[in-house]
């Protein structure tokens, strides 16, 4: 929600969560359950937002990854709120060509196909909104980096062949924010500039926070038997030139001493 104060326009923030504790200061977090399509709707109805950041997540659940999504698209039309949906990199095959805002999803493992799930649903529900397509999200407290950290003590592997395009979690917050106050519509790739792998992201963390990478553990996705998209590479020249928030690249997010 929007307010007006000595002529200067602010948000009025409402967060939602569906278990733990969360505390942002000036945010009303509510506790919700998307999977609950009337939980749901009762909320927004009593919130009635002008804009929804849709965030529907959990890895291998397809009520909260893709039910959800529909369930906040259905809410958020019903109260005319603009809808900027979160959706991800990993509804792509993978390829060794970067990909457009606008191919099509050709998901090859569970959650890609939730995430293309949710996408088909919102944009059925609202042609008008923006589906934002991101990547691997970065900041302190992220699963990301703490893999990259779990890897280098010997706890997890990393692996070379599943490339990626970093973004920094304060990075994609502002383009979403700003996308509120557009007209964009349908699939937008909102990424950082750089490639680079999971492996090369463990060293970038390395040598950030002075660890030694010689105890770093990789492998392939086919030597682990694991089947998730290798190459995915996300042109967001669009976005780009959209916005003027600027998408840091991996290396400038990860340089040394920062």
């Amino acid at each position: 929600m929007r307010g007006r104060l000595c002529g200067c326009w602010w948000w009025v923030v409402v967060g939602t969560c569906h278990s733990g504790e969360i505390g942002l200061p000036g945010v009303e977090v509510r506790r919700l359950d998307v999977t609950d399509r009337a939980a749901v709707v009762a909320l927004v109805a009593a919130v009635r937002p002008d804009a929804v950041v849709a965030t529907p997540y959990r890895y291998g659940d397809w009520a909260v990854t893709a039910d959800g999504a529909a369930h906040v698209a259905y809410a958020a039309a019903r109260v005319g709120a603009r809808l900027v949906h979160i959706s991800s990199d990993a509804l792509h095959a993978g390829r060794p060509e970067a990909y457009a805002d606008d191919d099509p999803p050709t998901p090859i493992f569970p959650y890609g196909a939730a995430k293309a799930a949710a996408e088909t649903a919102v944009r059925a529900i609202d042609p008008g909104a923006v589906l934002v397509r991101t990547s691997l999200i970065l900041g302190e407290g992220s699963k990301q980096i703490q893999l990259c950290r779990d890897a280098l003590a010997g706890r997890a592997t990393l692996f070379t062949d599943e490339l990626r395009c970093p973004i920094d979690v304060g990075d994609l917050a502002a383009a979403a924010l700003e996308l509120v106050g557009t007209d964009v519509a349908g699939p937008l790739n909102v990424a950082g500039p750089n490639a680079v792998s999971r492996a090369e992201l463990g060293l970038l963390v390395a040598h950030r926070e002075g660890i030694d990478p010689a105890g770093l553990k990789t492998t392939t996705g086919a030597g682990a038997g694991v089947v998730r998209p290798t190459e995915v590479r996300l042109d967001s020249t669009r976005a780009v030139g959209l916005l003027r928030t600027r998408l840091r690249g991996v290396s400038e997010l990860l340089a040394a001493g920062r």
